[in-house]
């Protein structure tokens, strides 16, 4: 048997969790209470931002004359690490924002709120990652899942042809759906990181 020598056996991997507590040290240095207040103001201006981008059309950022759902992808964002009754509150609050600033009839209340109920409950059984690839795929497929929900309350109004939504719906739904997934590491990495933070500084 050959006896080993130093430095010659297997490197274990570098722990990042010295790094991580150097990043986190400020944050858990502060108040409680200046902690939650910053956690507020973050989650409270990221969706009013959002709001903001609602009727911005900057060079790129749009499709068919279709922009992305930031709201959309928001609710996304914050579901994806929370409980489904989290997402589905999210959603009708974030639905009902977006109601008084366009039109209440039909509402989006009902569309943000499935999709933050559908996203909180993937998340939560463990079938995707949490990287910006799956990120995009769900974002797209709530969109496409959003736009649907929408479409189909215009039908149920009656007062409009079936066949002429669902045929404009087609396009808006996939403009939609493409520009929402490519923008949405914008709005959930930032928020991501932050929220992950601010969970770990209350932890330490």
């Amino acid at each position: 048997m050959i006896p080993g020598f130093r430095g010659n056996g297997p490197k274990r991997p570098k722990s990042r969790s010295g790094k991580s507590k150097k990043q986190l040290s400020s944050l858990s240095l502060w108040h409680p209470r200046l902690r939650q207040l910053s956690d507020w103001a973050v989650t409270v201006g990221s969706v009013l931002l959002c709001l903001l981008m609602l009727l911005t059309r900057f060079p790129g950022m749009e499709l068919l004359g279709i922009g992305p759902n930031w709201l959309l992808i928001w609710v996304v964002a914050w579901s994806v690490k929370r409980e489904a009754f989290s997402g589905v509150l999210a959603g009708i609050v974030l639905g009902l924002l977006q109601d008084a600033m366009t039109s209440p009839d039909p509402t989006h209340a009902i569309s943000l709120g499935v999709v933050g109920i559908i996203t909180g409950v993937i998340q939560k059984q463990r079938f995707i990652q949490e990287d910006f690839i799956s990120i995009a795929l769900i974002v797209f497929a709530m969109a496409v899942l959003g736009e649907t929900i929408f479409a189909f309350q215009l039908v149920l109004m009656g007062d409009r042809d079936a066949g002429d939504i669902w045929a404009y719906y087609q396009k808006v739904t996939l403009a939609s759906a493409i520009l929402s997934s490519l923008w949405a590491p914008v709005v959930y990495y930032p928020l991501n990181r932050w929220w992950q933070q601010i969970r770990l500084a209350e932890q330490s």
